[in-house]
């Protein structure tokens, strides 16, 4: 299980660095869905499209808010380096 919470958090993360590329600060609105391209290579969806990962940013964001005193230092460290505002 470790693993598959450290896939979505890199998941997350890899959205809110795009997000904070493009707007220049991490202020998502909590309805806010961001679509990570597809990485290069076969989706291995079923029906063969090759979408990208709808990521629920905004309510991602408000959820680490709420529970940063229980986030490990590294990950904290990962959004304070794009100013997440606490």
């Amino acid at each position: 299980m470790p693993r598959a919470q450290d896939a979505k958090w890199a998941t997350n993360l890899a959205a809110a660095r795009q997000y904070h590329t493009r707007e220049g600060h991490l202020r998502v609105p909590r309805k806010h869905i961001k679509c990570l391209e597809a990485k290069a290579g076969p989706s291995g969806r079923q029906d063969g499209t090759d979408r990208g990962v709808e990521v629920k940013l905004g309510t991602w964001l408000d959820n680490v808010r709420r529970r940063a005193a229980k986030l490990p230092e590294q990950r904290r460290a990962e959004l304070d380096a794009l100013g997440i505002r606490w």
